[in-house]
C-alpha cells in the first residue's frame, strides 16, 4: 500500500493520484487571485503590502495543509474576500480602528471560532438547519459561484437611468468586473456587448469547457482554464510579463502586530469591539458550514456515514468534525501572519467538480501556494477570465439540490428561495443563510408551528438580527 493510499484513502473515496492532482491544480488556479487582490485591499489600511502578500499564501499554505493533511477533505484556505472589505472598510476606515487592532480581532474571532468547535456548537448548528434549508444553501452557493464567474468574465455591466458606470478600479479588481455604483432599484445588470477582450476570452474558455464536459473529458476545467490562458496572451488578456518586487522578509512586517492593548484601551468602545468580532465570527462561521454543507453533501465527501458520526460520535472521528477544526485554526493562525480572517473557500467546489475528493487535493493547492513564495508572478499569469468559466460551470454542476426541495409548498419555498436568492443577489453566502433562517423563523411561528423549530436556529436568527440592527446603527 502507497503512503497515498494509506494518508488519504483513495481507493475508499474512488479516485486516485492523478485526479487529485488536477483538481488540486484546478482549485489553485481558481482561487490563485486572492494573493495578489488581498494586499491591494488591506494595503489600503497602510498595512505593507509586501507583508500581507507573503502572510496570505502563508495562511492559504498552513490553513490548506491542515484542511488536507488533519481532515482529508478536497478544501482549500485563504483569506476571505469578502472579510478582508468588512476589515479595511468598516473596521479600519468607518470605525476607526488601526490594521494592528483589526488583526487582534481577527485573532480574537478565531480562537472563538475553536472553542465553539471543539464544544460543539457548531455541530448543534448544522444539526439544527432544517434539511430544506440546507438543500437551498447547496444550490445557492452554486448560484453564487457562478455569479462571481458571470462577473469576473465581464459578461456584465451594470446601468442606472439608462447610463452605465465605468467600473472602479481601488481595489485592484479586473476592469471590466462589476462594481457597487449605488443603492436602490435604478442599478441594472445586462449582458455587455462583448467587445472587451478579457470577455471574449472568457466565453471562448466557458464553450471549450463546456464541450469537454459534454465529452466527458478528464480534467475538464483544469484544460479550459489553460486553454483560455493560452488564447488570452496574443489578446493582451494574459499577463506574462511576471513581475513582482516582494520577497519572502517581508512577513516581519505584518506578522505578530496585533494590538490587544490598543485594542481594549477605551472601555466606553468595549460594547463597539464585541460587536465587530461577533460580525467577523458570523460570517466566518456561516460561510464555513454553508460552503461545506453545499459542496460535501452532493459530491459525497460528507456521506451519511460520517453525517452519523459527527452528531454521535465523541471527539474529532468525522471528516466534517476535522474539518470545522481546521478551518476554525485558520483564522487565527492568518492574523498571526498579518492577514485578516481566513476561511474555508468556495471556489474549492471548482476543484471538487474536477473530481478531488480526499485531502490529497487541498495538498497539491498548498504546495502550488507555497511555490508563489519562490516564483510570485507565475500565479498572476492566470487571468480572471480563464477562470470564470470554471467557476460557471460549477455553478451548474450544485444546481441538483434544488430539484430536492418542495417547491410546490409555499412553507418550505420561502425561506428556501431567499437562501439562495439572496447569495447571488446580496453577494454574500452569509446573507442569504441570514435571510432564509429569518423567513424560516417567520414562517414557524405564523403557521403555529414555532415548537417545532431547533432552539439553535432561534439563538442564531437572533444573532443575525442583533448584528443587522447594530451594523445599521453604526452607520449613522
Amino acid at each position: 500500500m502507497s503512503f497515498f493510499e494509506r494518508q488519504f484513502k483513495l481507493k475508499e473515496s474512488g479516485t486516485n493520484v492523478a485526479t487529485e492532482a488536477i483538481a488540486g491544480f484546478t482549485t489553485f488556479f481558481t482561487m490563485a487571485y486572492v494573493i495578489f487582490v488581498n494586499p491591494a485591499i488591506l494595503g489600503q489600511t497602510g498595512i505593507p503590502k509586501g507583508g500581507v502578500y507573503v502572510a496570505t499564501i502563508l495562511a492559504a499554505v498552513v490553513g490548506t495543509l491542515i484542511m488536507g493533511l488533519f481532515a482529508n477533505v478536497p478544501y482549500a484556505q485563504a483569506p476571505g474576500m469578502g472579510l478582508n472589505a468588512f476589515f479595511t472598510f468598516t473596521v479600519v476606515f468607518g470605525l476607526g480602528y488601526t490594521w494592528q487592532q483589526a488583526l487582534a480581532m481577527v485573532f480574537i474571532c478565531g480562537v472563538i471560532n475553536i472553542i465553539i468547535t471543539v464544544t460543539k456548537i457548531r455541530k448543534m448548528i448544522i444539526k439544527a438547519i432544517p434539511e430544506s434549508l440546507q438543500l437551498a444553501i447547496g444550490g445557492g452557493i452554486g448560484l453564487f459561484i457562478a455569479y462571481i464567474g458571470f462577473k469576473s468574465a465581464g459578461f456584465l455591466k451594470f446601468t442606472s437611468e439608462g447610463k452605465a458606470y465605468a467600473p472602479l478600479k481601488i481595489l485592484g479588481d479586473d476592469p471590466t468586473s462589476a462594481t457597487v455604483v449605488a443603492e436602490g432599484a435604478n442599478v441594472v445588470p445586462a449582458f455587455v456587448n462583448f467587445t472587451s477582450p478579457v470577455a471574449q476570452v472568457a466565453l471562448i474558455g466557458l464553450v471549450i469547457t463546456a464541450v469537454l464536459m459534454i465529452l466527458k473529458v478528464k480534467g475538464a476545467i483544469l484544460v479550459g482554464i489553460l486553454a483560455s490562458t493560452v488564447i488570452g496572451i496574443p489578446l493582451n488578456v494574459t499577463d506574462i510579463s511576471m513581475s513582482s518586487s516582494y520577497k519572502i522578509a517581508d512577513v516581519a512586517q505584518t506578522a505578530f502586530k496585533m494590538d490587544f492593548v490598543g485594542l481594549f484601551s477605551d472601555p466606553g468602545k468595549l460594547a463597539l469591539v464585541l460587536v465587530t468580532i461577533l460580525a467577523f465570527s458570523l460570517s466566518d462561521t456561516f460561510d464555513t458550514i454553508g460552503t461545506f454543507i453545499g459542496t460535501g453533501r452532493k459530491s459525497g465527501i460528507f456521506d451519511d456515514k460520517d453525517e452519523a458520526e459527527l452528531f454521535a460520535g465523541k471527539g474529532f472521528k468525522s471528516k466534517m468534525d476535522k474539518a470545522l477544526f481546521a478551518d476554525a485554526t485558520a483564522t487565527s493562525i492568518g492574523a498571526l501572519f498579518g492577514t485578516s480572517n481566513t476561511t474555508t473557500y468556495v471556489e474549492s467546489a471548482a476543484g471538487i467538480g474536477a473530481g478531488g475528493r480526499t485531502g490529497l487535493t487541498s495538498v497539491f493547492t498548498a504546495l502550488l501556494f507555497a511555490l508563489c513564495l519562490l516564483f510570485a508572478p507565475i500565479a498572476g499569469v492566470i487571468p480572471a477570465a480563464a477562470t470564470a468559466p470554471a467557476l460557471i460551470i460549477v455553478g451548474v454542476l450544485m444546481m441538483g439540490s434544488f430539484a430536492k426541495i418542495k417547491w410546490d409548498d409555499f412553507e418550505e419555498a420561502l425561506p428556501a428561495f431567499f437562501t439562495a436568492a439572496l447569495m447571488p443577489f446580496a453577494y454574500s453566502i452569509t446573507s442569504g443563510i441570514a435571510s432564509g433562517f429569518i423567513m424560516y423563523i417567520i414562517v414557524k411561528v405564523f403557521r403555529g408551528k414555532a415548537k417545532a423549530v431547533h432552539p439553535v436556529m432561534y439563538i442564531v436568527t437572533g444573532l443575525f438580527l442583533l448584528n443587522f440592527l447594530l451594523s445599521a446603527l453604526l452607520k449613522l
